[in-house]
């Protein structure tokens, strides 16, 4: 997926949560009582016996409704929305970065959008991509370069196209050097962090509070066999054991004495 339809999408999504915040309860709750029905559960929620004990003083008439509220209210406020709240605040963090990189990098989305930059326009996009793959004296483009090699593409992609479409066009030209770059980086931008919070969470299994003397190398190790189990199937653990054993003279001996 690329970052412009994960922006359409998660502006989507944000939409959705907000209005399924405000009528979705509902809903909702319709459709866990057929869950619970199918599982033999009588859909009602659990009451708790109430204790009576004398207003105090100091409380005011909402710590008095708040005592009072129904069981499926109270499921209302501190599971449903909470829950529903997370989700808005997770999207709204992801969509502000993915609106970083549109910034950065919008005008090399698709060929329309970079066709309809003037030339003053395009030249400013050119200079703050150059500063933002600067680091330190380095820099991967050279702004002024890039603009002049943006001015043949535009008259290159007539049609509408994305930035794999692009590139491809551009792997065939190599004298867009500067461009080859910046698309490249382009569509090497993750998504989704999927893979890499299934490592950490992969981490805290092989490193634990029960396992915590473990060296880096070891753990290293143990961590890239289980993130790459599927290559892992796929090795002869027969020539493993044979490159092992071929290392030492001694080994060598040993084994075949045996």
């Amino acid at each position: 997926m690329l970052i412009d339809i994960a922006l359409e999408s998660i502006q989507g999504l944000l939409s959705f949560f907000k209005k399924y915040r405000e009528i979705g309860f509902s809903k909702a709750l319709e459709d866990a009582k057929e869950i619970a029905l199918e599982m033999d559960i009588h859909p009602e929620f659990r009451t708790k016996r109430k204790i009576k004990r004398r207003r105090q003083f100091d409380e005011g008439a909402d710590d008095a409704s708040i005592a009072s509220q129904s069981a499926e209210e109270s499921f209302r406020v501190n599971y449903f929305l909470q829950v529903v709240d997370q989700a808005i605040v997770s999207l709204t963090r992801r969509f502000e970065q993915y609106q970083g990189y549109e910034k950065t990098f919008g005008f090399l989305f698709t060929s329309d959008r970079l066709r309809s930059m003037d030339d003053k326009s395009l030249l400013v996009a050119c200079v703050n991509l150059e500063d933002a793959l600067k680091s330190g004296g380095h820099k991967d483009i050279d702004g002024a370069e890039f603009f002049y090699e943006l001015i043949f593409i535009q008259d290159l992609v007539k049609k509408s196209m994305g930035p794999v479409d692009i590139l491809e066009i551009l792997m065939k030209r190599p004298f867009y050097p500067n461009a080859i770059i910046a698309y490249r980086i382009l569509l090497a931008i993750p998504v989704t962090v999927a893979t890499t919070e299934r490592s950490f969470s992969k981490l805290k299994l092989l490193k634990s509070y029960l396992c915590s003397t473990m060296t880096q190398e070891r753990l290293n190790g143990l961590a890239t066999i289980a993130l790459e189990n599927d290559v892992l199937e796929k090795i002869n653990y027969e020539d493993v054991i044979e490159d092992f054993i071929s290392r030492n003279t001694r080994r060598m001996t040993l084994f075949h004495r045996e």
